[in-house]
């Protein structure tokens, strides 16, 4: 995991320039409706305030003229459309400066809008992908990491699979297409784990050869 300026990539999403014969992808970025109403439960905290609302009118309809009562039921919505408000623009700002890139050799993350984190997950290390799909098309692909591998929930929120804390799992959240991207990773990944690694082997010195 590293951390950057996203403002001075190289190559946008990525930290520094890609090595020979890493090729990238895909490149996006979550649906920010779709973030709003899965990561920030938008529609869940709407509902909670207009049930307040209407309790309420109920509670009150009865001392009151109608008139009053609805006036008494209004400050509910009001501060439910300003918390709303607040989460949408939560999750667009997070939509905005997030950038998932997939490449034949590993997945990238490029997230947060205040700290920005990138996280680099080689295929090498990632136990299995589950995707989450939803109407639409849109969904998320949630990753099992291999090893000793540790991510903080909080850091990388709302960009990991839901109460999944130990271990976290992180995720690209609410994308489009996500059943083709994930199909994606899956061959790319195959791909990269079955190709054999060759690494060059230690000379031996002289003396010791001659022993």
């Amino acid at each position: 995991m590293s951390h950057d300026d996203f403002q001075v990539e190289p190559v946008k999403g990525l930290p520094e320039a890609p090595p020979e014969g890493e090729v990238i992808l895909w490149q996006g970025k979550p649906d920010w409706w779709a973030l709003s109403k899965e990561s920030l439960n938008l529609l869940w905290v709407a509902g909670y305030f207009v049930f307040l609302a209407a309790w309420r009118f109920v509670a009150v309809v009865d001392l009151m003229p109608l008139g009053q009562a609805i006036w008494a039921s209004v400050p509910f919505l009001i501060l439910g459309g300003i918390t709303c408000g607040l989460l949408v623009i939560i999750a667009f700002a997070q939509a905005h400066y997030t950038v998932y890139t997939v490449t034949n050799r590993r997945v990238a993350m490029r997230i947060g809008a205040a700290l920005t984190v990138t996280l680099n997950l080689p295929y090498t290390q990632i136990g299995s992908a589950n995707l989450d799909l939803r109407k639409g098309g849109t969904g998320s692909i949630a990753f099992d990491l291999l090893g000793d591998t540790r991510i903080s929930y909080l850091v990388c929120w709302p960009h990991v699979r839901p109460w999944r804390v130990s271990p976290t799992q992180p995720a690209l959240r609410c994308i489009p297409n996500a059943e083709r991207i994930a199909a994606m990773i899956s061959e790319a990944a195959e791909a990269r784990v079955t190709t054999p690694q060759v690494e060059r082997a230690s000379r031996v010195p002289s003396a010791v050869a001659a022993e």
